[in-house]
């Protein structure tokens, strides 16, 4: 790593925050006329990729200035008094629990960025539409870097709007409802999420999220944190999304464009875990050991769920006819299996996992949460990003359009293409050696030795249900893949298709890489957060 003065970290975490905020006001201006290229619309797609390219590179430089060493400790702190009558602070800091969401969203935000530039949405002007993406890219950030309660609220609320517009302005079919769905649902939750926050704040006397922390629940009463937990985690629970309060999820990511899908997937889902470890877990311990169990409970009920819907979007729809059954056409309409409401449902799973981790209180678990966490950002983005060019190709993402009677044939038609789409569905199954088997790995470890003070029966139960949904998480990835990657091309009936361009491949490399990276070297990671846990845990006490 690189020594680099604090002064200059401290810059650097308020220019990651700050300046997707400038970039979006700026591509609100017209473009100067040197600058323009080919159209307006492409100088603002390229100022785009610039303004995040700048961001991502202000992430890796902040991520190689952080003491390894010491991850446990806020580092690059700016603490700045703002509202002084309710003692509101502007307070940024990163420790190892924050710096790889951080980084992970500056990547992806690049990564979106870049592949919108070669393949704009269908949609309104591209002005509003790179300013969107810029102030959703501010709004996580900065949700991953504050240290204030208030702030965290306001940060949190920040992304909604933008995601809103995405949806609702360059969506597919059905976006005006998936849109609504979205902003009502997730504003209700964060209502009540306020009203723990302040309950909280006023009780301690205090809204900084360090000091809460260190102080450990000592100030709060049990029954007030019992209160502030149920309180703040539903709001949480909301966004992450948790089963049953998840129904927003499937509408708004089969509606939303392509890089909107990765975006919700890929950071807008980690801001409700990350809420659960920073706030919850340190704040209010007394109050989590109390609903730990039923937490778990919804986490495992969500893994089962999220995998059964997936699995009968995966499965031919029933009672339809093939060609060789009389007059029904070949290729049939299906029973609205379409991939990206799978994907969709698949991550009700996935972070149903992350929950579990959670919910057992243990660094076993939290460790396996914020590592499944990136795990699932990494994978879900690739699989969104593929799905999102299938469909580009085809016309359609319906499973049972695309797969026809004998399979749609994609290793034959795009093998590259065809070979990502089967890469990134072993890495989303947990595969032993990519990314996304060890978070749920460590997750289910938590389980079976949880807390002292949580039932360890109810646990292993609830490690067994996890463990047979990963079973049922592979049938149906496999089924995708034998449905969408194999079987026989007609010669007249299905042309191949345009493989993999530079472009993507620009996109979706780095995505392929960190999985391998991630899967065979996970002390990279874990070495970041398992101290940073450990002190969390430990009520800011090393």
């Amino acid at each position: 790593m690189i020594d680099i003065s604090e002064s200059v970290m401290q810059f650097l975490l308020a220019f990651l925050v700050v300046a997707p905020l400038l970039g979006a006001a700026a591509a609100l201006l017209p473009a100067p006329p040197g600058l323009k290229g080919k159209s307006p619309g492409q100088a603002v797609l390229r100022h785009g990729v610039t303004v995040t390219g700048a961001v991502l590179l202000a992430a890796v430089v902040l991520a190689f200035g952080f003491d390894h060493d010491q991850p446990s400790r806020m580092q690059a702190t700016t603490d700045i008094s703002w509202i002084k009558a309710l003692d509101v602070r502007i307070h940024l800091g990163v420790d190892g629990i924050s710096l790889p969401l951080l980084v992970l969203t500056a990547l992806l935000s690049f990564l979106c960025a870049l592949y919108s530039y070669f393949k704009p949405p269908a949609g309104p002007s591209p002005k509003a539409f790179v300013a969107l993406l810029l102030v959703l890219e501010s709004g996580t950030l900065a949700t991953f870097a504050v240290l204030d309660l208030l702030l965290f609220f306001l940060a949190f609320e920040m992304v909604l709007i933008p995601m809103y517009f995405l949806i609702a302005r360059w969506g597919g079919e059905g976006r005006q409802a998936a849109a609504w769905k979205f902003i009502l649902f997730t504003l209700l939750g964060s209502v009540v999420m306020l009203l723990g926050f302040l309950l909280i704040g006023l009780k301690a006397g205090t809204f900084d999220m360090v000091a809460l922390a260190t102080d450990n629940g000592r100030g709060l009463s049990t029954s007030l944190q019992v209160i502030a937990v149920l309180a703040i985690g539903v709001g949480l629970a909301v966004k992450t999304p948790m089963w049953p309060l998840h129904s927003w999820l499937p509408d708004a990511h089969t509606a939303a464009p392509t890089v909107g899908s990765v975006l919700l997937a890929g950071v807008l889902l980690k801001m409700g875990t990350y809420g659960f470890v920073r706030i919850a877990l340190p704040v209010a311990p007394d109050g989590m050991r109390v609903f730990a169990p039923y937490l778990a409970a919804f986490a495992v009920a969500g893994i089962i769920y999220g995998s059964l819907a997936c699995l009968a979007l995966a499965l031919p729809s029933t009672g339809r006819r093939t060609s060789s059954g009389g007059s029904a056409p070949p290729y049939p309409t299906g029973a609205n299996g379409d991939l990206k409401r799978l994907i969709a449902y698949s991550s009700v799973g996935h972070m149903g996992f992350v929950l579990l981790g959670i919910a057992t209180m243990t660094p076993t678990g939290v460790n396996g949460a914020l590592f499944a966490n990136i795990a699932h950002g990494l994978i879900t983005g690739l699989l969104f990003f593929l799905v999102g060019a299938l469909k580009d190709r085809c016309g359609t993402a319906d499973l049972d359009t695309l797969a026809g009677a004998t399979g749609a044939a994609l290793y034959g038609r795009a093998p590259r293409l065809g070979g990502l789409l089967a890469f990134g569905a072993v890495a989303s199954l947990g595969l032993p050696g990519l990314a996304g088997f060890w978070g749920e790995m460590l997750a289910m470890f938590g389980a079976f030795q949880p807390a002292p003070g949580l039932s360890r029966p109810a646990f292993l139960t609830y490690m067994a249900v996890a463990g047979f949904g990963t079973l049922l998480t592979a049938a149906y990835l496999l089924v995708v893949v034998r449905r969408v990657c194999m079987g026989a091309a007609p010669a007249g009936d299905q042309p191949r298709l345009a493989d993999v361009q530079a472009y993507e491949f620009a996109a979706w490399t780095p995505l392929v890489v960190l999985t391998v990276l991630a899967g065979l070297w996970p002390a990279v990671l874990l070495g970041l957060t398992d101290p940073a846990v450990q002190q969390l845990l430990a009520g800011g006490k090393s």
